[in-house]
C-alpha cells in the first residue's frame, strides 16, 4: 500500500510508476502502470498545447475507457481541474453544465460531440478552432477522441484529439509538464463532480487531490484490497464511484477492472475471465441482472472475496444468498464525501452487514444530529447524518450560499439524509430528509423535474415525489394541477420531459389533481407519496413502464 498522506495525484502516479503490473483493464484496452503514466503525460502535453493551464477546467463527455482516465490524470499533472459530464444528459442539461462549470476545453467521443452540437448550435458553423459560443463564455476548444474529427462534425471547432496528441509530442512541452507538476500540491483542486441536490439544477462538488487519494486508500484498507488484487466496477467516471475504485487500486497496487458500457452478460463474463477479487456494483439495478443472468449458475466467481452494494436489508440478504462464497458489505456516503463515508467491515456478522452501512473510514468522522436543533442524538435514534474529514468536498462550485448553508462552522457537512447509529458505531440508512429521489442509484432533484413540467402551457402547479419501484428502487411521479380550461395528457407530459431530460429523470406516472393535501401554506408531499404508493399497491404494480426515445436504451 502506498502511504497516501500529503500526496497529489501526480505524486501518487509517480510513486506507482515503473511497475509492470496492469493498472487498468477495459473490454477493449489494458494498460500497465508505466503505460498509464505515459498516457497521462501525453494528455498533459496536448492540454498545454491547447492553452489549458493550472486552475483551468476541462470537461469530459466520454464513455468509460482509457481516454477519460488519461484526461483525469493528465489534467492533474498540470494543475488543471477535470469536470466529467454524464453522457445521458440532454442538450439543455449539457449547455447548462458546460457554462456553469467554466469549462475551457470539452473532450468528447463521437456521441459526446453530437451532444455538444445539440447544446451549442453555433459549433457546427464555427470557422475557427477557437470556440466562441454565447451560451458558454469560457469554452475555447472542443476535441473529439477517435479518428478525424471533421468526419463526424463539419465545424472547424471540432478538432481531432489524436492529431493533437501527436503534434504535442515535443520536448519543450514535456519540460513544461514537469515544471507544472512540481507545483501541484495535495490541497489543490482536482475535480468537480456534479450531483443533483434539492434545487432545480445540479451542484458541482469540488474535491482536492488529497480528498480523492485518501478516499481511495481508506476504501482499500477497509476491504483488504492488496497487491495483486483485481477490483471491478461498472460505475462511470462522471460518478464518484469510478474515481474511488481507480484510486483505491492505485494506492493498493491492485488492478482496476471496468466493464465499459454495462451489459449483464458481458459483465458476468468479465468477472470470471479477469479473475476479479473485489467487486463494487453498488446498486441492485446493476448487480441483480448479473445474478439473474442465465449464465450465472455456470460462472466461476470463486475468486471474489468482497462485494460492495447498497439496498434494503431484504435485498441485501437476497444478494448475499445468491453469491454466498463472497462477503457482501454495504456503505453510505455521497459525492460530497468523495463517495464513501462509511463502509461495512467484512468481519461483521451477516445481519449487521445487511442492516448497516458500516463505520466511518479512516480520516472521516460521522454523527447523527437533530435536523432542527443540530444537537447530537444518542444511539438508535434516527436523525440527520453529518460528516467531516479529509474527503469532505471543499465547496459547491459557484454556490457559496449553499456551501455555507450545508457546511457548519466546525466543518460538519449536513447531508439531509436520515440515519441512525448503533452502539458499535455502525450507521444505518433510513431515508432522505431532502427532496431528492434515488432512481437506480442516481440522484434526481424533484425541483428539476417540476421546473420542466411547469414550462408546459396550461400547468398551474406541479409536485414530483418518489413512487416505489421494484427495479429502480424508486421513480418519479408527477402530480399536476392545470389552469382552468387547459387540456393536457399524461403522455404529453412524459413526452415533453423525454425531450428535455435524461430518461431516468422522467416521471413514469402523471396524475392530475384539483386540490392538494396542505399543511398550512405548504403542500404535503408525504401524502402524495402515500397516495401513489397505495394506488400502485392496489393495482399490483411493482415496476414502472420502461421509457425509450429514438436511439436511447430503455431505462
Amino acid at each position: 500500500m502506498i502511504a497516501p498522506e500529503g500526496l497529489s495525484v501526480p505524486a501518487l502516479l509517480d510513486a506507482a510508476a515503473g511497475q509492470d503490473r496492469e493498472a487498468l483493464v477495459f473490454p477493449a484496452a489494458r494498460v500497465t502502470v508505466t503505460g498509464l503514466a505515459a498516457l497521462a503525460r501525453s494528455y498533459a502535453r496536448a492540454l498545454l498545447a491547447l492553452g489549458v493551464g493550472p486552475g483551468d477546467h476541462v470537461g469530459a463527455l466520454l464513455p468509460a475507457g482509457l481516454p477519460v482516465v488519461g484526461l483525469i490524470l493528465g489534467a492533474a499533472q498540470i494543475g488543471a481541474v477535470t469536470v466529467p459530464f454524464s453522457n445521458r444528459l440532454r442538450a439543455g442539461e449539457v449547455a447548462y453544465l458546460v457554462n456553469h462549470s467554466d469549462a475551457r476545453l470539452m473532450l468528447a467521443g463521437p456521441d459526446g460531440a453530437a451532444q455538444l452540437a445539440g447544446a451549442f448550435g453555433d459549433l457546427d458553423h464555427q470557422r475557427s478552432r477557437t470556440v466562441r459560443v454565447p451560451e458558454a463564455a469560457c469554452l475555447r476548444s472542443v476535441a473529439v477522441v477517435g479518428g478525424a474529427a471533421g468526419a463526424e462534425r463539419p465545424g472547424a471547432a471540432f478538432q481531432s484529439w489524436d492529431a493533437l496528441l501527436a503534434a504535442a509530442d515535443r520536448p519543450d512541452l514535456d519540460q513544461r509538464v514537469a515544471e507544472l507538476e512540481a507545483d501541484v500540491g495535495p490541497d489543490d483542486e482536482f475535480v468537480v463532480i456534479y450531483t443533483s441536490g434539492t434545487t432545480a439544477n445540479p451542484r458541482g462538488c469540488v474535491h482536492t487531490h488529497e480528498s480523492v487519494i485518501r478516499q481511495g486508500a481508506s476504501l482499500a484498507a477497509r476491504i483488504g484490497l492488496a497487491d495483486g488484487d483485481r477490483f471491478w466496477t461498472p460505475l462511470p467516471f462522471f460518478h464518484v464511484g469510478g474515481f474511488d475504485v481507480l484510486f483505491a487500486s492505485l494506492s493498493a497496487q491492485a488492478t482496476m477492472i471496468h466493464t465499459g458500457q454495462f451489459e449483464p452478460g458481458a459483465a458476468l463474463a468479465q468477472l470470471e475471465s479477469e479473475r476479479v477479487t473485489h467487486a463494487f456494483p453498488a446498486f441492485e439495478t446493476i448487480w441483480m441482472p448479473v445474478l439473474n443472468h442465465p449464465a450465472f449458475a455456470a460462472a466461476d466467481l470463486s475468486r471474489i472475496t468482497t462485494v460492495i452494494n447498497v439496498g434494503t436489508p431484504e435485498r441485501m440478504r437476497l444478494m448475499q444468498d445468491r453469491l454466498p462464497t463472497a462477503v457482501q458489505i454495504s456503505c453510505t456516503g455521497s459525492t460530497e464525501g468523495a463517495g464513501f463515508v462509511c463502509v461495512g467491515d467484512p468481519a461483521d456478522p451477516p445481519e449487521a452487514r445487511a442492516l448497516y452501512a458500516g463505520r466511518p473510514v479512516a480520516g472521516m468522522q460521522a454523527k447523527v444530529i437533530d435536523p432542527v436543533t443540530g444537537a447530537d442524538l444518542p444511539d438508535h435514534v434516527p436523525g440527520e447524518f453529518a460528516f467531516r474529514g479529509v474527503s469532505r468536498f471543499a465547496r459547491y462550485y459557484r454556490d457559496p450560499a449553499t456551501t455555507a448553508e450545508r457546511i457548519d462552522a466546525d466543518g460538519w457537512y449536513h447531508s439531509g439524509d436520515l440515519l441512525e447509529r448503533d452502539e458499535d458505531g455502525r450507521f444505518r440508512f433510513h431515508s432522505r430528509l431532502s427532496d431528492v429521489l434515488k432512481v437506480g442509484g442516481e440522484n434526481v432533484a424533484a425541483a428539476e423535474i417540476e421546473d420542466r413540467i411547469a414550462a408546459l402551457p396550461g400547468v398551474s402547479v406541479v409536485q414530483v415525489v418518489a413512487a416505489p419501484d421494484g427495479h429502480y428502487g424508486e421513480v418519479a411521479a408527477a402530480f399536476v394541477e392545470l389552469i382552468p380550461g387547459a387540456v393536457l395528457s399524461g403522455d404529453e407530459v412524459i413526452s415533453h420531459c423525454l425531450e428535455q431530460m435524461a430518461t431516468y429523470k422522467v416521471p413514469r406516472y402523471v396524475r392530475f389533481v384539483a386540490e392538494w393535501p396542505m399543511s398550512g401554506t405548504k403542500i404535503q408531499k408525504g401524502k402524495l407519496r402515500e397516495r401513489i404508493a397505495a394506488e400502485l399497491a392496489a393495482a399490483s404494480i411493482t415496476a414502472a413502464p420502461r421509457l425509450t426515445r429514438s436511439g436511447t436504451p430503455a431505462g
